[in-house]
């Protein structure tokens, strides 16, 4: 074992008084000589997601000192995008995964920790957790706490989602108010993150692919015991990889994240993993970029049928086989590089020797290469004149990925909600919702209450809904975000009107408004740049530091 960081605080006559500190939390004589490892622990009884962290910090922290570590526990925050979403308080979310990261390095790097066991169950825990990994570059794992199991009514698999679509479904007088109460009370049923191939999901199996947490783990739900096996076995792993020095840079490669695409549009993930996926990228120093989701895309099949747009949750995806039954059929057709490591310091191919290379049968969660959901990837990438720098589409589930119509356009989300509530809504439609980008917002809030409605009142085939914002990883039908530039810095989103014709052609990757470029440009002259909408606090110091959505929406792009 190299040299221990931890030994600038714990080594030396000069250093009595620190250890002085350390002998009050526990430490004695012969520790002092032991890693010291954090424990940044996401425990919060805000969200489901989460609620059921600390049994799994304390069952991690158990089996460091077993391991011959001494562990630090220390808190995390985290936001309920589920409780926020639709509010204001849905502005904080993306900037929650910025600090993630930063209190995450902040307690690591200044206790001179020589490791760091990552707990994490909602969105931003995920990607805020490998942002402050990438960052420091130390021995690390991710335990993720686990997906829910579905709420059931009537014999029918619920998420959350169920809630938002049964709004809409209200609203249009598809169900009485006894139903939308009945789903909700039954689709969120536990501990766990929600509970379909949303963004919470999504990230987990980014981690697992990159090597940074253990196979299988992704997929487990939070209330079986597995999981609690899953974080002892990782604390394990980590004391060893600590002695053996195993960085999370060395695994960090362009072709582990491209293993990563490729698995998120195999398994039908969110479109969040898109900014994520950049912005871990960016801080780990791959170069990875937004074309190159599109150039995986057009190669990888969706294999996987799960919610919000296929049958299944991801509980079934576990009994199915896993991240490594899905990896391994890729791994067979060519479609992965097999030679990445693991934490573990096994590549790719060693890890998933003994998977067979088809799917059980009796089953249809996974399907073979040959028989696929979807010939191409879900997650297209559009570019145009409404999006020069790229923007994300998600095809997945509807039946014509093209439409052209008149533009809605909206200020807000609030106002869009509104709007479509009232039936004001039409087939053929192009919503446009702006100003929610992450400097416009500020913060990217996701559209998943408007997706919803729309959805509900049965147009999910029939509007294309646009914006410089996010949308839930719940969401489906023809949905296009991340729309960069967005419109707070002058984007041509900011200078469409009502009524202008606008295309959305996922088949061609081609967003565009029906302007010239002398038409943009006159409205340009007269378009004024909107007043910040927060003075002080941390929006405001968002906004001011945060980059565009098509380099991941960091805070940290080296200057």
């Amino acid at each position: 074992m190299n040299k221990l960081r931890s030994s600038a605080i714990t080594q030396g006559v000069q250093r009595s008084p620190n250890r002085s500190m350390l002998r009050a939390v526990g430490f004695s004589d012969e520790d002092f000589t032991k890693p010291i490892i954090g424990v940044a622990n996401g425990f919060s009884t805000i969200t489901p997601c989460n609620m059921g962290l600390n049994k799994l910090a304390l069952k991690a922290e158990e089996s460091i000192r077993e391991a011959g570590g001494m562990p630090q526990m220390f808190g995390t925050i985290t936001v309920s995008d589920g409780i926020s979403m639709g509010t204001e308080g849905m502005k904080y979310s993306l900037v929650s995964r910025e600090v993630i990261a930063d209190s995450i390095e902040t307690a690591c790097n200044a206790q001179s920790m020589d490791g760091v066991l990552a707990i994490g169950g909602c969105d931003k825990n995920m990607p805020g957790a490998m942002i402050a990994i990438a960052r420091m570059n130390i021995p690390s794992i991710f335990i993720y706490g686990g997906t829910i199991k579905p709420g059931k009514l009537n014999g029918e698999d619920l998420t959350v989602v169920s809630a938002f679509e049964a709004v809409g479904q209200l609203t249009s007088g598809k169900i009485n108010e006894k139903r939308l109460i009945e789903v909700e009370k039954n689709c969120i049923p536990g501990a766990g993150s929600c509970g379909g191939m949303f963004t919470a999901n999504t990230m987990s199996a980014v981690i697992e692919v990159l090597g940074l947490s253990l196979p299988y783990s992704s997929t487990m739900a939070a209330e079986d015991y597995e999981k609690e096996v899953s974080a002892e076995k990782s604390a394990e792993i980590l004391v060893d990889a600590i002695r053996k020095d195993i960085r999370p840079l060395t695994l960090m490669t362009k072709e582990s994240f491209e293993n990563a695409i490729t698995v998120i549009m195999a398994i039908g993930g969110s479109t969040n993993a898109v900014l994520h996926i950049l912005a871990i990228a960016n801080t780990a120093g791959i170069d990875i970029n937004i074309d190159d989701f599109e150039r995986i895309r057009q190669k990888v099949p969706v294999i996987c049928d799960l919610k919000p747009s296929g049958k299944y949750v991801t509980v079934d995806l576990h009994k199915a086989g896993g991240i490594p039954q899905v990896m391994k059929i890729l791994l067979n057709t060519g479609l992965i590089h097999g030679n990445c490591r693991n934490i573990e310091g096994k590549t790719v191919v060693e890890s998933l020797k003994d998977i067979p290379v088809k799917p059980p049968e009796n089953q249809d969660v996974i399907r073979d290469i040959d028989n696929p959901l979807y010939k191409k990837g879900h997650l297209a990438i559009l570019k145009g004149n409404l999006a020069s720098e790229g923007c994300v589409a998600k095809i997945s589930g509807i039946k014509n990925p093209v439409l052209k119509g008149p533009a809605r356009i909206f200020e807000s989300e609030e106002d869009c909600l509104k709007s479509i509530l009232n039936n004001d809504i039409k087939a053929g439609n192009v919503v446009v919702i702006r100003n929610e980008g992450p400097v416009g917002g500020p913060g990217m809030r996701e559209m998943l209450a408007p997706t919803s409605a729309i959805v509900g009142q049965g147009l999910g085939e029939k509007v294309a809904l646009i914006t410089d914002g996010r949308f839930s990883g719940g969401t489906y039908g023809l949905v296009v975000g991340h729309i960069a530039p967005e419109a707070a810095v002058g984007g041509n989103i900011a200078l469409i009107k009502e009524g202008d014709l606008i295309t959305v052609d996922a088949t061609n990757q081609l967003i565009e408004v029906e302007l010239s470029d002398e038409e943009l440009e006159m409205r340009r002259i007269n378009w004024e740049k909107p007043s910040k909408k927060y003075k002080k606090g941390v929006l405001s110091k968002y906004s001011r530091i945060v980059s565009t959505s098509s380099l991941g929406a960091v805070t940290d792009l080296e200057e």
